[in-house]
């Protein structure tokens, strides 16, 4: 019928052309967070079994790897000052970069199974600044390009790829405990396995002709167009309740597999915790895609950072199989979909510089990450027990997701969103 209303939902052809760009992010977070950055969470008990590595030490090397992460992408906030004194950066295409880093992560993780203590700071600290940037310039790369082809929900896609990655290396990582092999194999395997997946979408990443001067400039013409800039209190407070999250969520995600052989000893389902945290990254990104345009992404982050409280406080409760198996999906489940709503809302704010402001909350989640696992060494070392350590640094983490859920509820009220 001639007045029939067109047909809703992305365009069959839209859709054609954005499944192997959303698909070849998902790999490339896989690879740069799933085994570049959280690798060490499944292989830490192995290298504490080992001897190589005590928790003291352990909590510095994850600290090295954070505060890599947080330079990285203090770095990609420095774009317009990088660009103006290294003038051949924005010729770079986008893919040079993000490959180059993906690389660079098969060859760091590799490294780690060197036998030398004193190198592995180093390389953790490498491979936290190759994970943001592969973190910020594909995925701004990503919802771009998707943003374009009318299908900007399937950036959930992207994001269900760190939990990808972090079930492939706890599945791994459980048999090599089972089969007793040592964590230097493990760093071996995952090195390749980084390799493998690389090669799988080096293809797609070889990505067209844009360049990265495109991910941080105005087009021609936006000026005239584009809103008149939020204020620097409202991305002030949407950083902090952004840094409050990397905080909350990283004393899990570094030591719950050792948290979990602490309170339940001797347990056979110590090691699927991990995988089982990593699931519920994966479905909770693939849910954020179903979220309608249009809502007010303060409040759904409101709500994922509540959730990420009470999951900690579940294994708080009930420290069993129950208790950490639903904890640690419960923290899952928002992981990434956070991400996907903070980056979205950046897009917002700040439309023709997001990958700027996506770099600058990418920071501000560093240094919650740095300051969490020293925490937990400043405790282990006051308390002198592990189970008493590992509680008072959960509690202190639960109370800081509960105060950042705070500062969006404030937001929502201060800053009210224009109807849409």
């Amino acid at each position: 019928m001639n007045g029939s209303p067109p047909p809703s939902g992305p365009r069959p052809k839209a859709a054609e052309a954005a499944w192997p760009i959303a698909l070849a992010g998902l790999v490339a977070l896989a690879v740069a967070m799933g085994l570049g950055r959280f690798a060490f969470t499944p292989l830490l008990p192995m290298m504490l079994h080992d001897g190589v590595v005590d928790l003291p030490a352990a909590s510095w090397l994850a600290s090295a790897n954070y505060l890599g992460y947080m330079l990285g992408a203090m770095a990609c906030t420095l774009q317009p000052w990088l660009w103006a004194r290294f003038r051949w950066l924005p010729l770079l295409a986008y893919s040079s970069l993000v490959r180059a880093g993906l690389l660079a992560t098969g060859v760091l993780t590799l490294a780690m199974a060197w036998q030398w203590p004193a190198a592995w700071p180093a390389l953790r600290f490498a491979a936290g600044v190759t994970s943001a940037v592969v973190f910020i310039f594909t995925s701004g790369w990503c919802l771009s390009q998707l943003a374009r082809l009318g299908v900007p929900a399937m950036g959930g896609v992207i994001f269900a790829g760190p939990g990808a990655g972090i079930v492939v290396s706890g599945l791994f990582a459980s048999g090599m405990v089972v089969w007793r092999w040592t964590a230097a194999t493990g760093w071996l395997i995952f090195g390749v396995l980084a390799f493998v997946l690389t090669a799988a979408v080096w293809r797609t990443l070889r990505g067209g002709n844009e360049r990265l001067a495109a991910l941080g400039t105005p087009p021609a013409g936006a000026a005239s167009t584009a809103p008149a800039p939020h204020g620097h209190a409202e991305m002030a407070s949407l950083a902090l309740a952004y840094g409050l999250a990397g905080f909350g969520y990283i004393i899990t995600a570094t030591f719950l597999p050792v948290i979990a052989r602490a309170a339940l000893p001797g347990s056979a389902w110590l090691d699927l915790f991990w995988p089982i945290f990593g699931l519920g990254v994966m479905v909770g990104a693939l849910l954020a895609t179903r979220v309608r345009p249009g809502r007010d992404f303060r409040v759904l982050l409101a709500c994922c950072y509540g959730l990420q409280a009470l999951g900690i406080a579940a294994s708080l409760w009930s420290p069993s199989l129950a208790g950490f198996a639903i904890g640690s999906l419960m923290l899952g489940l928002p992981f990434t979909a956070m991400t996907f709503f903070a980056m979205q809302e950046v897009r917002r704010l700040r439309p023709h510089t997001a990958a700027s402001f996506m770099g600058l909350l990418t920071a501000t989640y560093g240094v919650g990450q740095i300051l969490g696992p020293l925490l937990v060494a400043l405790l282990l070392r006051h308390t002198g027990s592990q189970v008493q350590g590992f509680t008072l640094s959960l509690q202190i983490a639960a109370s800081m997701l509960l105060l950042g859920a705070a500062v969006y509820a404030w937001m929502v009220r201060a800053y009210p969103v224009a109807s849409r």
